[in-house]
């Protein structure tokens, strides 16, 4: 662990990225507390030792519950995103962000974290429209923040463009095509849980972007993220 121990509030909890995050923190000595809705599988969701505070993500109704912590790390979105679910990317993604970023302000977070999109790219235009949007207002609030940027992130269950290595690595070795098969390259869970991690118990000055080559870059220094991707009740 890099420095004092954090206090984190973390909004997606309870989802694929984030209940692993979770167990990771704690496990490094930091503490968290999971913004979540009361489900009938909660216990199973978050790692013990992790607080859970019940509300909602897309308000601001659990602005009281945020303090003392210091950083604030955002994972709520649609999950499965495709173009037929433009509409939810605006009342559930673009909302949630809003509702974060106003509770990080006036919580005086010192340090967010987003994970956003890699951009520019050749689909899924209205997803990169709405992550674009919110890092403008990530932008503009003033916010000490950390904005990553994947494209694919693979790991349980989301396994199936491992096919497409081989056309990333040709694509990679050629001029015109290196920069954009570098930008939305594919990274792992366990990269972005490292990547994760290393922003919390980094925390920037002004506003950093990691793109998908520094997230493939990232190392904790041990195997906790895979204990984590391994680890029975996730």
């Amino acid at each position: 662990m890099a420095g004092d121990p954090r206090q984190v509030f973390l909004t997606g909890g309870t989802g694929y990225m984030g209940s692993r995050l979770a167990r990771i923190l704690l496990d490094r000595g930091h503490y968290v507390k999971a913004l979540t809705r009361i489900t009938p599988n909660l216990g199973r969701s978050l790692p013990m030792g992790c607080h859970p505070v019940f509300g909602n993500a897309l308000t601001e109704d659990y602005l009281s519950h945020v303090a003392p912590s210091d950083t604030f790390v955002h994972l709520v979105g649609v999950s499965h995103p495709s173009p037929a679910k433009a509409a939810e990317f605006r009342s559930i993604d673009l909302k949630g962000l809003q509702a974060a970023v106003r509770v990080a302000q006036a919580a005086h977070i010192r340090h967010f974290v987003y994970v956003s999109v890699a951009h520019p790219a050749p689909m899924m235009k209205a997803y990169i429209a709405v992550r674009e949007e919110c890092e403008q207002i990530i932008r503009e609030s003033g916010l000490n923040a950390t904005i990553l940027r994947p494209w694919y992130v693979l790991g349980p269950g989301h396994r199936w463009p491992y096919v497409l290595l081989p056309m990333y690595w040709i694509m990679e070795r050629f001029p015109n095509t290196r920069e954009s098969a570098l930008r939305v390259g594919l990274v792992t869970l366990q990269q972005m849980l490292n990547a994760l991690v290393n922003s919390v118990e980094n925390p920037c000055e002004g506003v950093k972007i990691l793109e998908a080559p520094q997230i493939r870059e990232q190392s904790i220094g041990d195997n906790q993220a895979g204990s984590a991707l391994n680890a029975s009740k996730l």
